[in-house]
């Protein structure tokens, strides 16, 4: 199985739906008199932090893929299934983020004709920090993302792989000499 990235239409798929649940809310919220707008400031704040979480997790991913293989034993506390819970807090992240911001600059939109009220002038501040927050979550969820991109394998086959053995003047039956490589001109195997 192989992990794709998100393509950039659905972030705009997501807010886009996110601002039609925002503005059903503040339609709700003006035609009913309940309070459904605004967050308030900790949530926004704890937002802000989980997206710090998740790209300080996929930076240990990224430093464990992209370190030399004999120096990975320092890293042992990256697994292949952290690395991929990683990748999928990042994804879903990235998602809700642009969910969030969509909802929350649709309960705003709804808002600007009322923003003489000071009850609706406290919701808007309090749709703009949202708004900022789910930002900094979306971006911290790309980012992260890919982070957690694999870099490309270089096999045996691969270009820059043939180049370095033929700058070194190595062979590609390594291992196995041939007659000319000593003495007695009988081709001696490995092992014995």
């Amino acid at each position: 199985m192989r992990a794709h990235r998100i393509r950039w239409w659905v972030y705009l798929l997501a807010a886009a739906l996110g601002v039609g649940g925002g503005a059903a809310t503040a339609a709700l919220e003006e035609r009913y008199h309940v309070s459904l707008l605004g967050l308030p400031w900790f949530v926004s704040a704890m937002l802000v932090v989980f997206g710090g979480g998740v790209l300080v997790a996929a930076w240990q991913v990224r430093r464990y893929t992209t370190t030399e293989p004999r120096k990975r034993v320092q890293l042992r506390t990256v697994t292949p299934e952290r690395a991929v819970d990683t990748l999928i807090m990042s994804k879903a992240l990235a998602l809700a983020g642009a969910v969030l911001l969509g909802w929350y600059a649709g309960e705003l939109l709804m808002l600007v004709g009322h923003l003489q009220a000071p009850y609706y002038r406290q919701i808007a501040i309090e749709c703009v920090v949202a708004c900022a927050a789910s930002l900094i979550d979306m971006v911290c969820g790309i980012i992260a993302e890919s982070f957690c991109q694999l870099p490309p394998s270089e096999g045996p086959e691969h270009p820059k792989v043939e180049e370095r053995k033929r700058m070194r003047g190595e062979r590609r039956d390594r291992g196995v000499a041939w007659k000319g490589d000593d003495n007695d001109g009988e081709a001696a195997v490995p092992g014995r």
